[in-house]
C-alpha cells in the first residue's frame, strides 16, 4: 500500500464503494450507511455509481438527503465529503426485478473502480451485492467478486473470509458445486489456504501468533475413516506438519459440534471445507453485522455478507449495518497493513 501514501490526508484512507445491482438493496444500504457524516472521520468514501439512481432511491424510500460531491476522477476528491463518480448517468430502476441493464451497470461501476485500484488511487474497495448471473459478460466470466479480483490483481492464492468482530470463518473451497468439493481438496491446496489465512491474520488483523481451527469434510470428521477418508489422508497429515513447524493449527473438528459447543471462540479463525459448512454457521451467528473479506489480495476488498435481497428491495427494510461494518473493516485492515509496513526495517 506504500504506493498510495500520497493520497492520505490525516491518515484517512480513500475507500471506493461500488453500486452493485441497482435493483437490489445495494443503493439502499449505501445511502443508509453513509447517512452519518461521522464516518468521514475514518475515511473518504468514493461511490462508483449514479447520482440519479441514488436520488431515485432516496425519494422512493423517503430517506434524508445525502450530499455528494460529484467528481470526474479521484484526483478531484474532496476529503471532507462523500464523493461520487458517475459511471452511469441514468437508468430506470425496477426494485426487486432482474434486468440486463442492472447487470451491465453493476459491471461498469465495478470496472471503473477496479481501474482506480490498479493504478493506486484507492486504498480499498467495498462492493455492494451483485447478481452473479446478470452481470456475466466477456470481461466478467466469474462466479463472484472474489474470483474477479483474484484474476485482475494476479493474486496467486486468495481466500474468502467472513468476519464479525473476533469471529472469522474462511473457506477452503468457495463458489463451487457441492458434488465437486471432495475432489477439489488436496494437501497442496489446504497448505496454501492455511498459509494465506495465517498471513492475513498477521498482516490484516494484527495477530502475531494466530490460532487456527480446521473443520473436517465429512460428518463427525470422518469417524476414523468410517464416513470418509479425506480427514485421514489429507487434512490430518497437513495439520500435523504445520504443528511440527510450530504453528497453532488444530483439527479436523466435526463442524456441527464445533459451532454448537462454541469452540470457535477459542480460535482466531476457522477454516471450513466448503461454502455452506462455514457460512451457515457464520450467518446464524452474525448475519446482521457480518463482512465478506478477501484475504490474499494486494488491495483491501470487503463486502456486506448478504446478497441483492430482491424480496425487500425498494421497501425500506434493508439493514445497512453489514455494509457499514464492511467500510469500517476496510479502514481497520488498511491501518494494520500500514503499521506492519512502517514496522519493517
Amino acid at each position: 500500500m506504500s504506493s498510495n501514501k500520497k493520497h492520505f490526508v490525516e491518515d484517512k484512507p480513500i475507500i471506493g464503494i461500488t453500486l452493485g445491482d441497482y435493483n437490489g438493496i445495494g443503493p439502499e444500504v449505501i445511502l443508509k450507511s453513509l447517512a452519518d457524516n461521522r464516518l468521514l472521520a475514518f475515511c473518504t468514501p468514493v461511490i462508483y455509481g449514479s447520482l440519479k439512481i441514488l436520488h431515485k432511491y432516496r425519494r422512493l424510500l423517503s430517506l434524508e438527503e445525502n450530499y455528494f460531491q460529484v467528481i470526474k476522477d479521484v484526483e478531484q476528491i474532496s476529503y471532507k465529503k462523500i464523493n461520487l463518480i458517475n459511471c452511469i448517468e441514468d437508468a430506470e430502476i425496477a426494485p426487486g426485478q432482474v434486468t440486463p441493464e442492472a447487470g451491465k451497470a453493476a459491471f461498469v461501476c465495478l470496472e471503473s473502480c477496479t481501474k482506480d485500484l490498479l493504478r493506486g488511487a484507492l486504498h480499498a474497495v467495498v462492493t455492494a451485492p451483485i447478481n452473479k448471473a446478470n452481470i456475466q459478460n466477456e470481461f466478467f466470466n466469474f462466479v463472484g467478486h472474489t474470483e474477479y479480483f483474484t484474476e485482475n490483481f494476479n493474486a496467486p492464492n486468495t481466500l474468502m473470509c467472513m468476519v464479525s468482530g473476533k469471529l472469522r470463518v474462511a473457506l477452503l473451497t468457495g463458489h463451487l458445486a457441492l458434488k465437486d468439493v471432495s475432489q477439489s481438496i488436496s494437501k497442496e491446496k489446504l497448505q496454501n489456504k492455511i498459509l494465506v489465512l495465517q498471513q492475513s491474520l498477521q498482516k490484516d488483523f494484527g495477530i502475531q501468533k494466530p490460532k487456527i481451527a480446521v473443520l473436517g469434510l465429512n460428518p463427525h470428521a470422518g469417524e476414523e475413516g468410517l464416513l470418509g477418508n479425506e480427514e485421514k489422508d489429507i487434512i490430518e497429515p497437513v495439520l500435523k506438519e504445520f504443528r511440527k513447524q510450530g504453528h497453532l493449527v488444530y483439527g479436523p473438528f466435526p463442524a456441527d459440534g464445533f459451532f454448537g459447543s462454541k469452540k470457535y471462540t477459542s480460535y482466531d479463525a476457522t477454516l471450513a471445507m466448503y461454502h455452506d459448512q462455514g457460512l451457515t454457521a457464520f450467518k446464524t451467528l452474525a448475519f446482521e453485522d457480518g463482512v465478506n473479506f478477501t484475504a490474499g489480495l494486494p488491495i483491501v476488498r470487503t463486502s456486506p455478507d448478504h446478497g441483492t435481497a430482491y424480496n425487500i428491495a425498494g421497501k425500506n427494510l434493508a439493514d445497512a449495518n453489514s455494509m457499514l461494518q464492511a467500510i469500517y473493516l476496510a479502514c481497520d485492515v488498511i491501518k494494520h497493513r500500514q503499521a506492519g509496513f512502517l514496522a519493517l526495517p
